[in-house]
């Protein structure tokens, strides 16, 4: 596969409308390090609502990310159940880094209890290009994400299987610099993107041969500053699926991944 024209937007209805596509309904958010965005999809993962967004409060800690994310809500129709996308490793809606958040603030707290105590609804958290790879990919072969933003964010599937999560944000890549600094928006900046493109160049071999990837789905808000051809089975994901695959979090296959640790009898 190569390069391609971003598909068109998904049919949407104006907020507060009342559903009339098939439930559950799924409020999806996208917690990013530049801005929080949420909309309500149909069972099948359709936006029912325009998406809405926040500048990410600074500083970001749960508190003020939580209340961000309920003043976006108050936007929004009804929903029976919350997924949300988050960027840094979560286990079982437990944070364990939040690099481009402060994970100093966010280690150890249950982000899915948090949201779900605000809101009111069943919830399950996911780190955000796991979510964001759950609506872009083809679900044949090894298919890898990369969302590229603040941070850059990773998620590994097999035949659409999520795989244990690659934080490769925070593994080195180049004289010591991890994937972050070396293709986040402060190496943006300080670079430039002519600069930036040359290293994304190099990123996306170094991936292939790391993972031997048969696609490779590059997301996030600076995809849209890549101005070269790109090479063989490497596309664009459209950012709107960090929304839309969401509704997968739900699927009766994540069960067993979301549910709570059996706790061992003692002897």
């Amino acid at each position: 596969m190569t390069d391609q024209t971003p598909a068109a937007p998904l049919p949407v209805l104006k907020p507060g409308a009342i559903p009339v596509a098939p439930g559950p309904f799924t409020l999806a958010i996208d917690i990013g390090g530049s801005h929080v965005k949420a909309s309500v999809l149909d069972r099948d993962g359709t936006l029912i609502a325009r998406e809405v967004r926040v500048a990410t409060p600074r500083p970001a800690t749960p508190r003020a990310v939580l209340q961000a994310i309920a003043g976006l809500v108050a936007e929004l129709p009804p929903y029976d159940r919350i997924s949300a996308g988050f960027p840094g490793y979560i286990r079982r809606g437990r944070v364990a880094t939040a690099p481009n958040l402060g994970t100093k603030a966010w280690a150890g707290f249950r982000l899915d209890q948090g949201l779900q105590k605000r809101l009111k609804k069943p919830t399950r958290v996911l780190n955000d290009a796991d979510v964001q790879g759950l609506g872009a990919i083809s679900g044949h072969g090894i298919e890898v994400v990369l969302t590229l933003g603040t941070g850059i964010g990773s998620a590994l599937f097999h035949d659409g299987a999520l795989m244990p999560h690659l934080e490769l944000g925070q593994h080195p890549i180049a004289k010591g610099k991890t994937y972050d600094r070396y293709l986040g928006n402060a190496a943006l900046k300080h670079k430039g993107p002519k600069r930036w493109n040359h290293r994304l160049k190099k990123a996306i071999e170094i991936v292939r041969t790391l993972t031997n990837f048969d696609t490779l789905h590059l997301g996030g808000g600076n995809v849209r500053l890549i101005d070269f051809h790109l090479p063989p089975h490497v596309k664009r994901a459209a950012n709107i699926e960090g929304i839309t695959g969401g509704v997968r979090l739900w699927d009766p296959s994540f069960d067993a991944f979301f549910a709570e640790p059996r706790r061992r009898k003692r002897r």
